[in-house]
Order: structure tokens, then C-alpha cells, then sequence
């Protein structure tokens, strides 16, 4: 079976076996997936004590409108056409936008794709997590996974060498299921 072939039999063994499809489908209720991020991000939030001001949460909502990475000067370009002012009343600028961002990472509800200088919703704001994710280099969208056992294998394989981890990403380039189907037509 080729590697393209492999990938979709996987993709759908995981639907058939209730997993969650980790790339938005035909039928995704994106929408529905926006919302939902803003509810957590406000309940996080609130109890942290932090203050998702307006600006934060239009900057989320920004991030979360894809399950593409959204660079920070994409997310500013957005803004000003909205028309968004800062906290100030003035028109968003780059530290305006940077500061929201650090404070969706501070609370882990954006991750930043280091390979692309780029930010995506978190699925999972709620749990501490080193954040595994699959891009796609066709469509440009990008899931996130959690795997314990990639966790483990990396910190066990640092602490054999003497090596003290500050931060774990991983990023995997490849095609989603829907590209890989549509490369194999």
C-alpha cells in the first residue's frame, strides 16, 4: 500500500473508530468551532483572573476563523480592515497585535507554529500540553495532537543526554486526508 494510500485508510479507521477528525471535514460547522473557542477562551479567563479584553478576543476570533496559521501581520491586516481600534481607541498596530498574541499564549489559547512564524486556536486551552502539530503543505491547515508517548520519547531521550528541555514543539509537514485524496485522484 503507497504512503498516500496509507494515510487515507488512517484517516478513516480513525473516523470509524470514533476518533476526532483532527482536519475540519465538508460538514465542519466552523462557525460553531469559533464560538466555541471564544466560551472556553472567556471561562479560562475569567477563572485566571485575566482580562480577555475586547482586542484579545477579536484577535482570537481572528486566529480561530481558520484551521489555517494565521501570521501576526495577517491578523493586523484583518484588524485594520475591520476597522478595529486598540485599547487606546487607536487603529491596532504590530505591538498592539504582538501583546494580544503573547497574552493568548500565555494562556494557552493560541500555539505559535514556530516553521512558520504563524498562530493557531488551541483545541485544548484547558490542560497544560506541548502541542504536536500535523501542517498541511497544500491547503495550509494544521492540527494539533497530543501524544504522551511522543512527549515521553523526546524527554527521555534528553535526559539520557544531559539535555534540560525549556519547551517542546513538534511539527509534522505532510497532506491532510482531504489533500492526500485528492493527490491519489
Amino acid at each position: 500500500m503507497t504512503e498516500t494510500k496509507s494515510m487515507i485508510a488512517a484517516a478513516k479507521t480513525a473516523e470509524n473508530a470514533g476518533l476526532p477528525a483532527l482536519f475540519p471535514s465538508e460538514r465542519h460547522d466552523h462557525a460553531h468551532c469559533v464560538d466555541q473557542a471564544l466560551a472556553a477562551a472567556e471561562d479560562i479567563c475569567a477563572e485566571r483572573n485575566a482580562r480577555l479584553t475586547p482586542l484579545r478576543r477579536q484577535v482570537l476570533e481572528l486566529v480561530w476563523r481558520s484551521h489555517e496559521p494565521i501570521g501576526a501581520y495577517d491578523v493586523l491586516a484583518k484588524l485594520q480592515r475591520e476597522d478595529s481600534a486598540g485599547e487606546d481607541g487607536r487603529p491596532a498596530a504590530p505591538p498592539t497585535v504582538y501583546r494580544a498574541l503573547d497574552f493568548l499564549l500565555k494562556h494557552r489559547l493560541v500555539h505559535r507554529i514556530e516553521s512558520m512564524n504563524a498562530y493557531v486556536g488551541c483545541p485544548h486551552p484547558d490542560s497544560e500540553h506541548n502541542g504536536q502539530f500535523l501542517i498541511c503543505t497544500q491547503c495550509g491547515n494544521a492540527a494539533e495532537i497530543d501524544d504522551p508517548a511522543i512527549r515521553h520519547a523526546i524527554g527521555e531521550h534528553a535526559r539520557k543526554i544531559g539535555f534540560t528541555i525549556e519547551r517542546i514543539t513538534v511539527e509534522v509537514s505532510g497532506l491532510c486526508p482531504k489533500c492526500s485524496a485528492n493527490h491519489a485522484g
